[in-house]
Formats: structure tokens, C-alpha cells, sequence
């Protein structure tokens, strides 16, 4: 039996799955993406990577602005299953009744923890040894349904998100395509969540960027990690936002105020943070080029004392 299946996703993270889907045995019969957005100097409308894909192949796109209303066009294109992979719009209960084997969801992160829009980026900052995939069935709430199977990765000490998003994607595209044969065939039992275990991982917004020095300095390098590379990690230094790409650990003992320059040398430049020392090794100026620490301070030299000026009051810290 070939199955037919409905597609719905969004971004660079659900690619993996659709070319899978279309360079196995799936007829993938439509594909739904949210609708193109605004990019770029010029504001001109920008197809999501799904529908690229998806034009390219030869398969019919639709962009709704919701899914209300959408069930009988979905029970007209006779699909046994719908795979949603970071779709980024709610699927209403009509929808979720539509498919035979129902709406099966590829969410990056070993469930019930992190729920919701950001998994790998708050895995990232929590310093979860383990993360990976789960793939589950889709019912009304923010991914409680139950999980059809489930693929572990580790989380490496140098990991970004990005690095890790890249892992996981290609990880939920190969599970993905071992797990629907085998569920349809009967041979998988969904597992009940257990929802006293869960966490949320709620969207990132760019207010979370903000570094606050006087945090510790294992929690600031996971910080950094996790908002590369987006919204990227930023600080100030004379009146100019400066956005830190990467940073290690540093030995150094030494007590200054928190976001104190200590050090500057073809290593990194070394910061106070609450507890002991972080070196930054790739930063960026507004307007300027992504570079290694030794390279920026060559256009920019920076001198020991001076201290980055985002340390703010307790209210503002996320």
C-alpha cells in the first residue's frame, strides 16, 4: 500500500522530512505551508523553504491563513495520513479527524519535555546532556499526544542550536519514514505522555538576547549556544550593540564587576560574568561582519576596564 499523504510544514527544519517522504514509496499528494512573508530590504514576499521544495517537485501548495473550514477540501484529496513538521499554525479538531491514520507530528525534542514552538534553543540554554525526536500523534493540545516512537542525540559541549536543529532534522526525517509503515501496519502501540514530566519551551523573541553579565558563566556560554543563530546573544560597549556569536570558559581568577573587560589577547576577549570569567571568541558590530575576536579587536581595540553596559535592573532579565 502506498500511502497517501498530506504535508504540512514551514521551514528549513521540515525539509529533511518532505524530501524523504518524496524519495520513498509516499505519494505525497499536497502540500500546506504558511502563506509568503515580507522579506528582506525590498519588504517583497518570500516563499517558506517548503513551498520551494514543493513547486519544484511538482506538488500542489496551499497557503491558508488558517485551517478552519479546510476539512472537506482535506477529505476530497483522499489522504490516509497528515505529517505536520514545524507547520507553525494550529490544526483544528475538524482537521485532526480528517486523515485514516490520523495527523502524525515530528517535534524536535524527546517528549513530554519541551513542548511548544522553541525546544532545541531552551534544551540548549537548560544544558541538557540528551535531546532528539519524537514523532506522535496529533490531538487538541500543544504536543501531548501520544508518541509513536522516539530517537535520541546528544547535545555536545560546543553545540548551537543550529548545529544541533541541523542533527535533529535529519534524525526526525529518517524516523519519520522508518515509523509510518510501521504504524499503519499495526505494528506500533501509541504510549500515553506523561504530563507531570512536561516542560514548555516557549517561542524566542529577540528581548531574550540581552546578556546580563552578572549570571553565571556556564549559564551565559549556554545562552550564547542556544541563540545562535537566532536572535544571537548581544551586549553594548560605547553606545554600540555588539552581537556575540560564540564563547568559552575561562581559568582566570578575577574579581571585577560584572561585564568588565579583564584580558584581550589572540584567545578571545575576556569578560567578568558572575562567577568567574567567559571568553569571547566571535562577536560582531552593528553593520559589521561576523569575525573572530583577534580579527575585531584589529578594528576595534578594546581596553582592559572598560565594561559592557548591560547590566540592568532584575526586571528586564528573562
Amino acid at each position: 500500500m502506498t500511502l497517501r499523504v498530506a504535508f504540512a510544514g514551514t521551514p528549513e527544519f521540515s525539509l529533511p522530512c518532505l524530501c524523504a517522504l518524496l524519495d520513498r514509496e509516499f505519494n505525497v499528494v499536497a502540500v500546506f505551508t504558511q502563506p509568503d512573508r515580507p522579506a528582506g530590504r525590498g519588504r517583497r514576499l518570500n516563499p517558506s523553504p517548503v513551498k520551494k521544495l514543493a513547486v519544484q517537485r511538482g506538488i500542489p501548495v496551499y497557503q491558508p491563513v488558517a485551517l478552519k473550514g479546510w476539512a472537506p477540501r482535506l477529505q476530497a484529496m483522499g489522504c490516509d495520513v497528515m505529517v505536520v513538521v514545524a507547520y507553525g499554525l494550529l490544526l483544528p479538531p475538524e482537521i485532526l479527524a480528517v486523515p485514516d491514520w490520523g495527523c502524525v507530528n515530528v517535534h524536535a525534542s524527546l517528549l513530554p519535555r519541551w513542548r511548544g514552538a522553541a525546544p532545541i534553543p531552551r534544551a540548549v540554554a537548560a544544558g541538557d546532556a540528551m535531546t532528539g525526536v519524537t514523532i506522535m500523534l496529533m490531538e487538541q493540545g500543544l504536543d501531548t499526544g501520544p508518541i509513536l516512537s522516539m530517537q535520541e542525540t546528544p547535545i555536545n559541549d560546543n553545540d548551537t542550536s543550529g548545529a544541533v536543529h541541523d542533527r535533529v532534522a535529519q534524525l526526525g526525517a529518517d524516523l519519520l519514514v522508518d515509523t509510518l509503515p510501521r504504524w499503519v501496519n499495526g505494528e506500533i502501540e501509541p504510549v500515553p505522555q506523561d504530563s507531570t514530566r512536561a516542560t514548555m519551551a516557549p517561542k524566542l523573541t529577540k528581548n531574550e538576547s540581552r546578556i546580563d553579565w552578572r549570571r553565571l558563566t556556564l549559564e551565559t556560554r549556554r545562552k550564547i549556544k542556544a541563540l545562535n543563530p537566532w536572535p544571537v546573544a548581544q551586549t553594548r560597549l560605547r553606545g554600540q550593540r555588539l552581537r556575540i556569536w560564540d564563547a568559552v570558559p575561562g581559568d582566570q581568577r578575577v574579581d571585577d564587576a560584572p561585564g568588565t573587560i579583564t584580558h584581550v589577547d589572540a584567545h578571545g576577549i575576556s569578560v567578568q560574568c558572575g562567577d568567574g570569567i567567559l571568553i569571547i571568541t566571535e562577536l560582531q558590530r552593528e553593520g559589521g561582519s561576523r569575525l573572530r575576536a583577534a580579527e575585531f579587536v584589529n578594528g576595534f581595540p578594546l581596553d582592559i576596564g572598560e565594561r559592557f553596559d548591560d547590566v540592568y535592573d532584575q526586571k528586564h532579565i528573562n
